[in-house]
């Protein structure tokens, strides 16, 4: 953890939760940390976020009710722009258009990435802008998740802190992809023993 999360995350009601539950002193070290250098992504964050098929995002409506979204697409989607800078390609979906109205209210989102079979998590605070794919042609084509894709609008993300989080309590899940990838594995290895014991 960093100090910019710690800035955005520990509010004095956290801080006196975190006091009355014991746990205050073991995060004071992060407020020395240095908060600018917190909020930039690494290179273990970039890979990272190259590497998610998908990831959470949470928005607040003008009612103070929180929206959490899963934004789905190929791996790498969602793209780093430069080291405190991530955006990603909007394509139509149900048109409710919840999280962009509440990103024009307030730009403030979390993202969580899940890496389900290392169970592994990063949440990321920023703060959004959404544009037009004719606002900036340039980017609209960096960000398009496939040639000829049909994007809405562009959201660009301008990273304000992050968190790596421990894995107590996340399943381990694994995608078809993933096990189909397991079992090209294990069947190689099988056919390997096979002929191995045809020899003998």
């Amino acid at each position: 953890m960093a100090r910019a999360f710690a800035e955005l995350a520990f509010t004095p009601t956290v801080l006196e939760a975190q006091a009355e539950q014991g746990s205050r002193d073991a995060y004071s070290p992060m407020l020395a940390e240095d908060a600018d250098a917190a909020n930039r992504i690494g290179p273990a964050e970039k890979q990272f976020i190259e590497d998610r098929d998908g990831f959470y995002q949470a928005t607040v409506s003008e009612t103070g009710w929180p929206y959490v979204q899963f934004r789905g697409g190929p791996a790498g989607f969602l793209k780093m722009l430069d080291a405190r800078t991530l955006g990603y390609a909007d394509l139509r979906g149900n048109r409710q258009h919840i999280s962009a109205g509440n990103i024009l209210h307030s730009p403030r989102v979390s993202l969580f990435l899940m890496d389900y079979p290392a169970r592994r998590r990063l949440k990321i605070w920023g703060e959004a802008e959404l544009l037009r794919p004719g606002d900036d042609p340039a980017l609209a084509e960096a960000l398009a998740p496939a040639p000829g894709a049909k994007i809405q609008r562009l959201c660009r993300i301008r990273v304000r802190a992050f968190d790596w989080n421990c894995p107590a309590h996340i399943p381990q899940r694994f995608t078809l992809d993933e096990i189909e990838l397991g079992m090209e594995t294990l069947q190689a290895r099988l056919g390997a023993l096979a002929e191995e014991n045809a020899r003998l």
